[in-house]
């Protein structure tokens, strides 16, 4: 499918640009590489990971982040109240593909409210609500109803139309492309999940793959294009203090490709 609206990195050279449209020509630009965005936590949370690289990283990363408190599905809904709340009304949240800022109160199941998304969509390996990967708050995010049904189980990838209250976000038979401003934090819940949850748990061996058929396989996609996600949207402060409420008040772990996208790299 072909790629379209992806944003230009904020690190993007504005002088290159501006001399290639001098001389009439589309600059060709590219992605620096991600890098931390804290090392805050790599003498304690982190300690054990540092230096490493590839299935050795991962592994480590996977012990590290698996000690966790789990919550339940129905504590998931206040939880998503204070992790998403929306930093310019204390009242609202932000709904992730839409980008729309939406009462708290209005949290069900009818058109017009918000429920709760599972990012790695809970039918690629079958786990559903289970409290566990069902209830991961690093993965669960606020979303308007309708959009959460279009979205239903689509690997991600690039292409597509937009629909009502879209934000941006695009989609098409098989995949589901979300709005600039998130495509990094998706990448970065996508590959949490494939650390966090790695077979060991009585749960599936979540990995990403390069395909946008998995279907009820426990596989997501399209590694590639979340990788370029992961270089081309860094960290914001939104999601960064949501690591952190995270971590403070619920789970007690993080994900580490929001403290280091440049892991991403380093393991695939």
């Amino acid at each position: 499918m072909p790629a379209t609206h992806i944003r230009h990195p904020r690190w993007k050279s504005v002088a290159l640009a501006t001399a290639a449209v001098l001389v009439g020509l589309t600059p060709a630009l590219t992605a620096t590489p991600a890098a931390a965005t804290t090392t805050e936590y790599d003498d304690t949370y982190y300690a054990d990971a540092i230096g490493k690289t590839g299935t050795a990283l991962k592994n480590s990363l996977h012990t590290i982040i698996s000690d966790q408190t789990k919550i339940s599905y129905s504590a998931v809904w206040n939880a998503l109240k204070v992790t998403d709340q929306d930093p310019n009304n204390s009242s609202n949240v932000k709904l992730l593909y839409s980008g729309i800022s939406r009462s708290k109160s209005l949290n069900g199941g009818d058109v017009g409210d918000w429920n709760r998304e599972h990012v790695w969509a809970k039918s690629h390996g079958d786990f559903g609500t289970a409290t566990g990967p069902g209830t991961d708050l690093h993965h669960l995010r606020p979303e308007d109803v309708q959009v959460n049904s279009i979205r239903g189980n689509k690997d991600f990838d690039n292409g597509g139309s937009g629909f009502t209250n879209s934000g941006g976000s695009l989609t098409d038979s098989n995949s589901f492309e979300p709005r600039d401003a998130v495509k990094g934090d998706v990448a970065r819940m996508i590959l949490y999940m494939a650390v966090r949850y790695e077979g060991d748990d009585a749960f599936a061996d979540l990995e990403p793959n390069d395909s946008v058929s998995n279907g009820s396989s426990p596989f997501h996609g399209r590694l590639s294009v979340l990788k370029q996600w992961n270089d081309e949207d860094p960290p914001d402060a939104f999601e960064e203090r949501r690591n952190e409420v995270i971590y403070d008040s619920y789970q007690h772990n993080r994900n580490p490709f929001i403290d280091h996208p440049e892991w991403v790299e380093a393991i695939w």
